[in-house]
């Protein structure tokens, strides 16, 4: 079984990852750590030095190696919140056996509160100086965007639930699908 989250950024897809693979008792894999490992760089140093288009092709290269590794035969995956939308990446998870995708549907006002914390360390927001510009951007990307995440076999509004509640919706859609 492989379980894959997807959303925006800061929607809460690694932290909800590690717990729901706590839980099942699997493995858990963040895409964006994984691809950071293999090119010993960062996210940021990736996009600065070698820019998004080589980014968003290594992104595709490493799902697709996440994917199909025996080794990652049960697993929850965090995916980076652009990863839906690149290359056909949403139709190849939406293909593999014995797996299912979930959008972790968070509101604007709480991805704009964690993003303004965290810009810093995200190359797509970094040079934001006002929440009024975040915000704009954060509305306009989402809803670019927003076809991509749809595509995600489950929906969970994760707005104002807790993480025991997050993992018990997730859990209660595997075992209804």
């Amino acid at each position: 079984m492989k379980i894959v989250l997807l959303g925006y950024m800061s929607s809460g897809k690694s932290s909800v990852g590690k717990e729901l693979a706590k839980h099942l008792q699997i493995q858990f894999v963040d895409l964006d750590h994984y691809i950071e490992t293999k090119l010993q760089m960062n996210i940021s140093e990736i996009f600065q030095q070698k820019g998004e288009i080589f980014f968003r092709k290594i992104e595709n290269e490493c799902l697709k190696e996440v994917l199909d590794n025996s080794e990652h035969e049960n697993l929850v995956l965090a995916l980076g919140g652009g990863t839906p939308c690149y290359y056909n990446n949403m139709e190849l998870i939406n293909q593999q056996e014995n797996t299912t995708s979930f959008y972790l549907k968070q509101n604007i006002q709480t991805l704009l509160e964690r993003l303004w914390e965290e810009k810093e360390s995200r190359p797509l927001i970094s040079h934001y100086q006002d929440l009024f510009g975040l915000e704009e951007f954060i509305r306009k990307h989402l809803f670019e965007r927003q076809f991509f995440y749809l595509q995600a076999k489950h929906i969970v509004e994760v707005s104002n639930l807790n993480m025991t509640q997050i993992i018990e919706t997730i859990n209660l859609k595997m075992n209804n699908k």
